[in-house]
Protein backbone atom coordinates (compact mmCIF):
# COMPACT_ATOMS: atom_id res chain seq x y z
CA UNK A 1 0.00 0.00 0.00
CA UNK A 2 1.68 3.13 -1.67
CA UNK A 3 0.74 6.89 -0.28
CA UNK A 4 1.08 9.18 -3.45
CA UNK A 5 4.04 11.71 -3.18
CA UNK A 6 4.13 15.26 -3.53
CA UNK A 7 6.46 15.13 -6.45
CA UNK A 8 2.79 12.91 -8.28
CA UNK A 9 0.30 16.12 -7.44
CA UNK A 10 2.78 18.98 -7.36
CA UNK A 11 2.52 21.72 -10.05
CA UNK A 12 6.17 21.94 -11.63
CA UNK A 13 5.58 25.50 -13.52
CA UNK A 14 5.91 28.00 -10.80
CA UNK A 15 6.07 31.37 -10.64
CA UNK A 16 8.40 33.12 -8.30
CA UNK A 17 10.30 35.90 -8.26
CA UNK A 18 13.52 37.67 -6.83
CA UNK A 19 14.24 39.10 -3.42
CA UNK A 20 14.81 42.46 -5.29
CA UNK A 21 12.13 42.01 -7.33
CA UNK A 22 9.12 45.36 -6.52
CA UNK A 23 6.01 45.63 -5.26
CA UNK A 24 3.94 46.59 -8.26
CA UNK A 25 6.00 43.84 -10.03
CA UNK A 26 4.55 41.38 -7.18
CA UNK A 27 0.96 42.66 -7.82
CA UNK A 28 1.43 42.34 -11.22
CA UNK A 29 3.24 38.51 -11.29
CA UNK A 30 -0.11 37.59 -9.33
CA UNK A 31 -2.56 39.40 -11.42
CA UNK A 32 -0.66 37.82 -14.88
CA UNK A 33 -0.94 34.23 -13.34
CA UNK A 34 -3.89 34.48 -10.85
CA UNK A 35 -2.25 32.88 -8.39
CA UNK A 36 -2.40 34.03 -4.79
CA UNK A 37 1.54 33.42 -3.46
CA UNK A 38 4.65 33.70 -5.17
CA UNK A 39 7.67 32.13 -3.77
CA UNK A 40 10.95 34.11 -3.09
CA UNK A 41 13.87 32.73 -4.75
CA UNK A 42 17.98 33.89 -4.68
CA UNK A 43 20.08 33.77 -7.63
CA UNK A 44 20.63 29.88 -6.95
CA UNK A 45 16.23 29.31 -7.14
CA UNK A 46 17.09 28.34 -3.32
CA UNK A 47 13.70 29.93 -1.86
CA UNK A 48 14.11 32.30 0.91
CA UNK A 49 10.46 33.29 1.95
CA UNK A 50 6.76 33.91 0.17
CA UNK A 51 5.00 36.76 -0.74
CA UNK A 52 1.06 36.24 -0.74
CA UNK A 53 -2.04 38.63 -0.78
CA UNK A 54 -2.26 39.49 2.79
CA UNK A 55 1.44 40.31 2.77
CA UNK A 56 0.50 42.92 0.27
CA UNK A 57 -2.32 44.70 1.63
CA UNK A 58 -0.63 45.33 4.93
CA UNK A 59 0.33 48.20 2.82
CA UNK A 60 -3.33 49.64 2.59
CA UNK A 61 -3.93 48.56 6.09
CA UNK A 62 -1.51 51.26 7.91
CA UNK A 63 -2.64 54.01 5.68
CA UNK A 64 -4.81 56.89 7.40
CA UNK A 65 -8.37 56.08 7.12
CA UNK A 66 -11.26 58.59 5.96
CA UNK A 67 -12.73 60.30 9.04
CA UNK A 68 -15.85 58.63 8.39
CA UNK A 69 -14.76 55.25 8.22
CA UNK A 70 -13.53 53.09 11.79
CA UNK A 71 -10.36 53.18 12.69
CA UNK A 72 -7.96 50.32 11.50
CA UNK A 73 -6.44 48.73 14.66
CA UNK A 74 -2.83 49.62 14.76
CA UNK A 75 -0.04 47.21 13.28
CA UNK A 76 2.35 44.95 14.91
CA UNK A 77 6.07 46.40 14.91
CA UNK A 78 6.94 43.48 12.37
CA UNK A 79 3.40 44.06 10.21
CA UNK A 80 4.72 47.60 9.90
CA UNK A 81 8.28 46.53 8.55
CA UNK A 82 6.23 44.99 6.40
CA UNK A 83 3.73 47.70 5.13
CA UNK A 84 6.87 49.43 4.41
CA UNK A 85 8.34 47.43 2.74
CA UNK A 86 9.13 47.92 -1.21
CA UNK A 87 10.94 44.96 -2.46
CA UNK A 88 10.22 41.37 -2.13
CA UNK A 89 12.70 40.56 0.69
CA UNK A 90 10.98 43.22 3.31
CA UNK A 91 7.60 41.84 2.22
CA UNK A 92 7.85 38.03 2.55
CA UNK A 93 6.73 35.83 4.94
CA UNK A 94 9.86 33.92 5.98
CA UNK A 95 10.84 31.21 6.25
CA UNK A 96 8.52 29.78 3.75
CA UNK A 97 6.46 26.30 4.70
CA UNK A 98 8.42 23.70 2.50
CA UNK A 99 7.73 20.39 1.78
CA UNK A 100 9.94 17.69 0.40
CA UNK A 101 9.29 16.14 -2.78
CA UNK A 102 9.09 12.61 -1.54
CA UNK A 103 6.68 13.25 1.25
CA UNK A 104 3.55 11.59 1.37
CA UNK A 105 0.23 13.92 0.53
CA UNK A 106 -0.97 12.64 3.88
CA UNK A 107 2.06 14.75 5.03
CA UNK A 108 1.67 17.31 3.15
CA UNK A 109 -1.83 17.92 4.35
CA UNK A 110 -0.53 17.68 7.79
CA UNK A 111 1.79 20.83 7.57
CA UNK A 112 -1.01 22.58 5.70
CA UNK A 113 -3.62 22.10 8.58
CA UNK A 114 -0.80 22.83 11.34
CA UNK A 115 0.15 25.45 9.29
CA UNK A 116 -2.76 26.94 8.35
CA UNK A 117 -2.13 27.32 5.16
CA UNK A 118 -3.37 26.64 1.70
CA UNK A 119 0.08 25.79 -0.43
CA UNK A 120 3.12 24.38 0.36
CA UNK A 121 6.16 25.16 -1.28
CA UNK A 122 8.07 22.30 -2.47
CA UNK A 123 12.00 22.14 -2.60
CA UNK A 124 14.69 19.77 -2.62
CA UNK A 125 17.26 19.08 0.34
CA UNK A 126 19.45 21.95 -0.70
CA UNK A 127 16.22 24.24 -0.34
CA UNK A 128 16.27 24.92 -4.47
CA UNK A 129 12.41 25.39 -5.17
CA UNK A 130 11.07 22.32 -7.43
CA UNK A 131 7.37 22.61 -7.59
CA UNK A 132 4.24 24.12 -5.15
CA UNK A 133 1.07 22.09 -4.06
CA UNK A 134 -1.86 23.63 -3.06
CA UNK A 135 -5.07 22.52 -1.26
CA UNK A 136 -6.69 21.68 -5.25
CA UNK A 137 -3.76 19.38 -6.24
CA UNK A 138 -4.13 17.37 -2.65
CA UNK A 139 -8.14 16.70 -2.74
CA UNK A 140 -7.56 15.69 -6.83
CA UNK A 141 -6.39 12.04 -4.65
CA UNK A 142 -9.98 11.68 -4.63
CA UNK A 143 -10.79 12.00 -8.30
CA UNK A 144 -8.36 8.35 -9.02
CA UNK A 145 -10.87 5.82 -10.31
CA UNK A 146 -12.72 3.27 -8.25
CA UNK A 147 -11.38 0.02 -9.80
CA UNK A 148 -7.68 1.51 -9.30
CA UNK A 149 -8.88 1.88 -5.16
CA UNK A 150 -10.35 -1.58 -5.60
CA UNK A 151 -7.44 -3.05 -6.93
CA UNK A 152 -5.43 -1.79 -4.10
CA UNK A 153 -7.34 -3.04 -1.50
CA UNK A 154 -7.71 -6.63 -2.84
CA UNK A 155 -4.11 -6.74 -3.95
CA UNK A 156 -1.96 -4.25 -1.20
CA UNK A 157 -4.44 -4.81 2.07
CA UNK A 158 -5.97 -8.25 1.82
CA UNK A 159 -3.45 -10.23 -0.02
CA UNK A 160 -0.13 -8.28 0.82
CA UNK A 161 -0.83 -7.58 4.30
CA UNK A 162 -3.53 -9.36 5.95
CA UNK A 163 -2.46 -13.04 3.99
CA UNK A 164 -5.93 -13.14 3.27
CA UNK A 165 -7.52 -15.05 0.12
CA UNK A 166 -9.20 -12.40 -1.33
CA UNK A 167 -12.27 -14.70 -2.62
CA UNK A 168 -13.49 -14.51 1.01
CA UNK A 169 -14.34 -11.00 0.80
CA UNK A 170 -16.76 -8.74 -1.47
CA UNK A 171 -15.15 -5.42 -1.91
CA UNK A 172 -17.24 -2.46 -4.01
CA UNK A 173 -16.30 0.65 -4.95
CA UNK A 174 -18.55 3.29 -5.93
CA UNK A 175 -17.21 7.21 -6.06
CA UNK A 176 -14.55 6.57 -3.34
CA UNK A 177 -16.98 5.21 -1.32
CA UNK A 178 -15.70 1.25 -0.22
CA UNK A 179 -18.25 -1.29 0.95
CA UNK A 180 -16.67 -4.82 2.44
CA UNK A 181 -18.76 -8.18 3.00
CA UNK A 182 -17.93 -11.69 3.36
CA UNK A 183 -16.47 -13.02 6.60
CA UNK A 184 -13.40 -13.21 8.46
CA UNK A 185 -11.29 -15.39 10.55
CA UNK A 186 -11.26 -13.19 13.89
CA UNK A 187 -13.47 -10.53 15.21
CA UNK A 188 -10.39 -8.14 15.94
CA UNK A 189 -9.60 -8.19 11.99
CA UNK A 190 -12.36 -6.22 11.24
CA UNK A 191 -11.61 -2.80 12.83
CA UNK A 192 -8.17 -3.24 11.78
CA UNK A 193 -9.51 -4.04 8.03
CA UNK A 194 -11.84 -1.28 8.03
CA UNK A 195 -8.55 1.38 8.88
CA UNK A 196 -6.34 -0.21 6.26
CA UNK A 197 -9.21 0.42 3.55
CA UNK A 198 -9.15 3.67 4.97
CA UNK A 199 -6.12 5.10 4.88
CA UNK A 200 -5.37 4.26 1.17
CA UNK A 201 -5.18 7.57 -1.74
CA UNK A 202 -8.63 8.05 -3.15
CA UNK A 203 -11.13 6.85 -0.12
CA UNK A 204 -14.25 8.26 0.76
CA UNK A 205 -16.07 6.25 3.52
CA UNK A 206 -15.59 2.96 4.62
CA UNK A 207 -18.99 0.46 5.31
CA UNK A 208 -18.01 -3.00 6.60
CA UNK A 209 -20.79 -6.05 6.76
CA UNK A 210 -18.38 -8.82 7.87
CA UNK A 211 -18.61 -12.14 9.54
CA UNK A 212 -16.40 -13.74 11.66
CA UNK A 213 -15.66 -17.44 12.61
CA UNK A 214 -14.45 -16.64 16.14
CA UNK A 215 -14.85 -13.89 18.32
CA UNK A 216 -11.35 -13.76 19.73
CA UNK A 217 -12.62 -10.27 21.33
CA UNK A 218 -14.83 -11.54 23.98
CA UNK A 219 -13.15 -12.24 27.35
CA UNK A 220 -12.24 -16.23 28.38
CA UNK A 221 -14.49 -18.57 30.31
CA UNK A 222 -13.17 -18.46 33.41
CA UNK A 223 -13.84 -21.38 35.96
CA UNK A 224 -14.54 -20.99 39.76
Amino acid sequence: MRHRKIDELMSRQVVSVHRDTSFKDIVRALSTNRVTAVPVVDDDNRVLGVVSEGDLLRKTTDRAAPAELPAVPGLEAWERAKSEGTRAEELMSAPAVCARPGWTFVEAARLMEVQGVKRLVVADDGDRLVGIVSRRDLLGIFLREDEDIRREIVQDVLAGILRLDPELLSVTVRDGRVELSGSLPFRGMIPALERMCATVDGVVSVSAHLMYEVDDTAPENTSS
